[in-house]
């Protein structure tokens, strides 16, 4: 006999499409219990270097995929579908999609938020260094950089004819993930809603930070028309409703970038809280409330959530790292020197901290807070001694060290330092990690045992939404924790961070201006014939892996030749 449906109350699913992975979870509203998901991981495609890219159709297909067999799994424990009430969606943030209107087909692969091809857009908007990077800051709350939305739409119009052929006949439209998303899932090229929030949309360094709304000055200054631009709606309403799948007629009703997802699934609703989330990259978020504070030191000002169309904005100070989780994955792949990333903790613990190495993994420049596109990766402190398993290390102390610089100009920022740091995303599983991240900080670090904190935090947006209200935020309890304790001194932690420093500032001034605009380069993809052309740009570069493996190689040789020259 079956079991009665409904012994869970209602459910709330959460998409979560992240830079390395899509996954649809089921969360029991009443209990924030997580009943099942599904995950599905999402290929980059890197045609050149820097350039960093992924296929927007392999992405909305993965989104169904997961949705698809997470509703299967409900089945088999006995859980209907049909107690899921709504939907929110979390997702990576500044990736840029542009498609047709008329054909639903995306204009070009997304490009990924830490792609670095637009270095010399940069460049150009700051009109080869006569403008500050800040100048925009008091509009949008961001620098000018690679990282940014506006930066990329600027691109793909400069180098993708079809893109200007679409605009031109007024088909085009732009969106972060979340309105590709919602785009489809809402009907697509049958009147799917062309929408965005306002965490997702204060990303694209195109709204005013302050009013909320598409800024025709802005838009002016990267020359993006604003017909191509989606609306912007708050994190938590009813935008509409699933048109397609076993979820149709289910309301989409959150939609959260997720760092500020995991700000919401972290509850920090009150001012002077903050959050660090560990994955391909890693983001500090502190609450300001509904005070618009702009950083001197590096930080950047973005929204942390707006939940109701009538509800108050809550802004954050937002620290970026551009390489966390994505470090390892380059340890794995491209050196050879562990076979999975659960092995760095014990690889990193086995060298102990004899022959400190310092790893700056500046493979994108590096972001706050320093913001310096010329950066590149460097390694010091190499020796004869130096065993793969110090790089390791130094690998995941780079996080840390990264984390501790955000935690800095925070303090500046804000008058005083943050008394503990709370920490959700893959890489806090991690336990080696966690424990110099709060002795290198000098803080006690907060994990929670309920890991799901981002995909959480869409699903409480989506439940607590006009119209669903089935998630009460004003009471939500605190999940269980772990939590670290500082175990070095101060003088200790000083010391290691300023060597940190020594090696931030060896990492610096690698790359002169270089003019990667309308070089028609093509995307090795689908879209590879619709690049303006320009054989004359050539790139001649030595692949990091192959530098530190030819160290190594050294290292041994020297280390061999001193031993013979002894006997």
């Amino acid at each position: 006999m079956k079991a009665q449906r409904g012994r869970f109350g209602p459910l709330v699913g959460s998409i979560d499409e992240g830079t390395s992975s899509t996954r649809f979870l089921v969360f029991a509203a009443k209990t924030a219990e997580v009943l099942t998901y599904h995950q599905v991981s999402i290929p980059h495609i890197t045609p050149k270097e820097g350039w960093v890219e992924q296929d927007p159709e392999v992405i909305l297909h993965s989104v169904i995929e997961t949705i698809n067999v997470t509703c299967d799994n409900l089945i088999k424990l006995d859980i209907s579908p049909e107690d899921i009430v709504a939907t929110g969606i979390t997702n990576q943030r500044e990736t840029t999609v542009v498609w047709d209107s008329v054909t639903g087909k995306p204009l070009y692969n997304a490009l990924v938020w830490l792609d670095m091809r637009t270095a010399s857009t940069v460049d150009k908007i700051l009109q080869n260094g006569k403008r500050n990077k800040n100048f925009l800051k008091n509009v949008c709350g961001l620098p000018v950089s690679t990282y940014f939305s506006a930066l990329k739409i600027r691109w793909l119009i400069d180098n993708v004819k079809r893109v200007r052929q679409a605009i031109a006949e007024n088909r085009c439209l732009f969106g972060t993930i979340d309105t590709w998303l919602i785009w489809n899932l809402t009907g697509g090229v049958n009147g799917g809603l062309h929408l965005t929030d306002v965490t997702n949309a204060s990303r694209t360094m195109l709204m005013n930070i302050d009013t909320l709304r598409w800024d025709p000055q802005l838009c002016k200054i990267f020359d993006i028309p604003m017909s191509i631009l989606p609306e912007i709606r708050s994190s938590s309403e009813i935008y509409g409703y699933i048109s397609e799948s076993v979820l149709k007629g289910v309301p989409i009703s959150g939609c959260l970038g997720d760092q500020q997802a995991a700000l919401v699934g972290q509850m920090c609703f009150h001012q002077g809280q903050a959050k660090s989330t560990y994955g391909t990259g890693c983001f500090l978020l502190y609450n300001t409330g509904t005070a618009i504070v702009q950083s001197n030191h590096g930080l950047i000002t973005t929204v942390g959530y707006q939940l109701g169309k009538d509800a108050p904005p809550i802004y954050a100070l937002e620290g970026s790292i551009a390489i966390a989780g994505v470090a390892m994955q380059w340890l794995r792949d491209n050196l050879g020197v562990i076979n999975n990333v659960t092995e760095s903790m014990d690889i990193a613990q086995s060298v102990g901290e004899v022959g400190s190495v310092y790893f700056v993994p500046a493979f994108s420049g590096l972001y706050a807070p320093y913001w310096r596109k010329d950066a590149r990766s460097v390694i010091c402190g190499l020796t004869e001694e130096t065993m793969p398993g110090h790089i390791v290390r130094g690998a995941l102390e780079s996080v840390a060290f990264q984390v501790r610089d955000i935690l800095e100009a925070m303090a500046l920022d804000c008058g005083y330092p943050l008394q503990k740091l709370l920490v959700d995303g893959g890489m806090t599983a991690n336990n080696f990690l966690m424990q110099i991240q709060a002795d290198y900080c000098g803080i006690p670090v907060v994990r929670p045992l309920m890991a799901e904190t981002t995909s959480l935090g869409a699903a409480m947006a989506a439940g607590n939404a006009k119209g669903v209200e089935v998630w009460d935020l004003d009471n939500v309890q605190p999940v269980p924790s772990d939590i670290f304790i500082p175990s070095i001194s101060e003088d200790q932690r000083d010391i290691k961070y300023s060597r940190w420093k020594m090696a931030i500032a060896r990492s610096l001034d690698w790359v002169e201006g270089r003019d990667d605009e309308n070089t028609g380069l093509p995307s090795i993809s689908k879209f590879e014939d619709e690049c303006d052309e320009d054989e004359s740009a050539k790139f001649h570069t030595l692949p990091a892996s192959l530098f530190i493996i030819g160290s190594f190689a050294l290292l041994a040789l020297a280390k061999t030749i001193s031993k013979s020259s002894l006997v």
